[in-house]
């Protein structure tokens, strides 16, 4: 993930709050709302964009990068078929 928007975007997909994605990431609840707050690019130590982005994908959030044709975005991993 490398963008705040993205951030926002996963966590709303999951009807997750701020206080929940710190509660499965481990990072503080000050430092998410610092960078959901941000625009663009997010500005955070990597370790900590790793532990959000591995929680949110844990719960089935599937990150997308930008590829010059698309913007990045997020959508929610499909359900296998049995």
């Amino acid at each position: 993930m490398r963008y705040a928007e993205q951030l926002r975007a996963a966590r709303a997909l999951l009807g997750w709050t701020q206080d929940q994605l710190a509660a499965q990431s481990g990072v503080g609840i000050a430092t998410i709302r610092r960078m959901e707050a941000q625009n663009g690019p997010i500005r955070a130590i990597s370790d900590t964009v790793w532990r959000l982005q591995s929680a949110l994908e844990r719960a089935g959030v599937v990150f997308f990068s930008e590829d010059g044709t698309h913007g990045p975005g997020v959508r929610l991993a499909g359900v296998p078929k049995s």
